[in-house]
């Protein structure tokens, strides 16, 4: 079980937090002081490595540790990019080893190998939308003959299943390692200078690690508000494990911060969104304000244009908020068990000393400014996934580019990664899924007289007799105007989006027409099928809604 006193749920742009999973921090398999039977083997090979890098005769500076052990490929953070990207190098022969920790945060939470995604991203997410969308299910089951009672959620039992799943994750990624005689080193890393890095252990050990190739990977953790709003522990990036208040405020209006939000209020939870500008900013626009549209018609609060300058925790145990209307400049306040900060994320780089190795950020960002090749300001250490700059912050973009950058390391291949064109989905209530540019990007690159929009408002075969509204179900293809028009976009918004989105992902990475996809014959009846029919365009003035089948 896990103790009631830690918390676990947060978000993606702020982490979804877990508790540690059953391998404690500072414990690991291996030998990290003595190095395995392989090491010692290759031996004689590291002797010629060093003398050609010149490892061998490097000041350690402060750090202390004993000897040094050397690697073909070091990767700094045990995310998906990084294990991606270790476990490719090693199945090709190289030695390599993972450095991973994972400092707590404010209130003390940490968890197991996997970054991001796996223990406080994507996967537990995915998994609570799930659970929020089952309830919708109960709801629409009378409907079709069904007598089910209205019964309350539990979310003691959600969190434990979740938790224990996030935990067969983090094992499975430690049996992998292993599998590929990857060395894994639960150990903070910091650079002593360009081929050296120094890991310091729970218990303050410390261990020096030579690479002639180094991978930064070390994502990024919750951006909290730095003033006026209380100390972090007053205002939280994760949701109480046991005891879940009904009401809460979600400040953000990033797709984790909108997420967040409509599984909330799926669970049957109080939950009020507050938005300083506008939603799902480099989203298409007009997809955004129906989500947002849809998500209200489901309970969600929004305080709209309105930005909080102070959280006191009253005698009671609850949170007072003062905001201000940006557009009135008048200040209000409101009482929430939780405060949930979802405004964003900042790079790991802070305590990396990338300066002793020469690699360099963004002044503004501060994250670490790479090529095509994933290559930094030094040309044997790379940066791949959130940490990098200019990346989408994606899971599987950061795989792939690890996958791409170990076999370019290994000789066997010379392919770059494509962030052209790259699918996602945000899991809303109702889900919006896209691929390619939107409307507003299709219309600066190319100008409004070359762009063609189709579009369709539908309505789901599972929400008629349900009785669902769907006045927010619809789809858009942006493509250019002069045939055979080329299709530069796709947004759908309807149910199973990302599985939707994902097969048009790859006629629109092969350069699909919009005459190619009206020749595709749909899948009847599906959502899906709508995409194939969208025969009305914006241009056009017609009503785009969809009738008969």
């Amino acid at each position: 079980g896990v103790p009631a006193s830690r918390s676990w749920l947060g978000q993606q742009s702020a982490g979804f937090h877990t508790p540690q999973p059953p391998f404690q921090l500072g414990k690991q398999w291996g030998d990290p002081a003595g190095g395995s039977a392989g090491e010692q083997k290759s031996k004689g090979r590291w002797a010629q490595s060093e003398k050609k890098t010149g490892l061998s005769g490097t000041e350690p500076g402060t750090c202390s540790g004993e000897g040094r052990q050397n690697y073909d490929l070091l990767v700094i953070g045990g995310g998906s990019g990084g294990l991606a990207c270790a476990k490719e190098a090693a199945q090709l022969g190289k030695k390599v080893a993972v450095v991973d920790y994972v400092e707590p945060s404010p209130r003390g939470t940490r968890w197991g190998l996997g970054g991001t995604c796996v223990n406080v991203g994507c996967i537990p997410k995915k998994l609570m939308h799930q659970a929020a969308l089952l309830g919708g299910m109960v709801r629409d089951a009378p409907h079709y003959g069904w007598a089910l009672q209205p019964v309350p959620h539990d979310w003691t039992t959600m969190a434990e299943a979740v938790q224990n799943h996030v935990k067969s994750l983090n094992w499975g990624h430690r049996v992998q390692l292993q599998d590929r005689k990857v060395m894994y080193f639960n150990i903070k890393a910091s650079f002593v200078d360009a081929h050296t890095v120094c890991g310091v252990a729970k218990g303050g050990k410390e261990t020096l690690l030579s690479a002639e190739h180094i991978v930064i990977a070390t994502g990024g953790r919750p951006r909290y508000p730095t003033h006026g709003h209380g100390e972090p522990r007053m205002g939280l990036t994760i949701l109480s494990l046991c005891v879940l208040s009904s009401n809460r405020l979600v400040v953000g209006a990033s797709y984790v911060a909108l997420e967040c939000a409509g599984f909330l209020t799926g669970l049957g939870l109080d939950t009020t969104v507050m938005i300083r500008s506008i939603p799902l900013r480099g989203f298409d626009q007009q997809m955004s304000s129906l989500v947002t549209e849809y998500m209200a018609s489901q309970g969600t609060r929004f305080l709209r244009g309105c930005t909080p300058s102070r959280v006191q925790r009253l005698p009671d145990g609850q949170l007072q908020v003062t905001w201000e209307d940006l557009s009135s400049g008048k200040e209000d306040t409101g009482t929430f068990n939780t405060v949930l900060w979802a405004i964003g994320r900042i790079p790991e780089t802070r305590s990396l000393n990338l300066e002793k190795a020469g690699v360099h950020t963004s002044p503004t960002s501060q994250k670490i400014l790479v090529d095509a090749q994933e290559t930094t300001s030094v040309p044997h250490i790379y940066a791949i996934g959130d940490i990098a700059e200019g990346r989408p912050e994606l899971t599987p973009t950061a795989i792939m580019a690890g996958k791409l950058l170990a076999q370019r390391l290994c000789g066997q291949s010379s392919d770059v990664m494509d962030y052209d064109n790259v699918p996602t989905t945000v899991f809303t209530p109702l889900e919006y899924g896209c691929v390619g540019l939107s409307e507003e990007e299709a219309v600066a690159r190319h100008g409004e007289e070359h762009v063609e929009v189709y579009h369709a408002y539908y309505k789901p075969l599972e929400f008629t007799v349900a009785e669902r509204d769907a006045s927010q179900c619809y789809i858009k293809m942006v493509c250019l105007r002069k045939p055979p028009q080329l299709v530069l976009g796709l947004h759908f918004l309807g149910p199973n989006a990302g599985e939707v989105t994902q097969g048009f992902a790859l006629g629109i990475k092969c350069g699909a027409s919009y005459a190619q996809v009206m020749r595709t014959v749909g899948i009847h009846p599906t959502c899906a099928e709508e995409v194939a029919k969208l025969r009305i365009s914006k241009r056009s003035g017609l009503d785009p809604t969809v009738t008969g089948c």
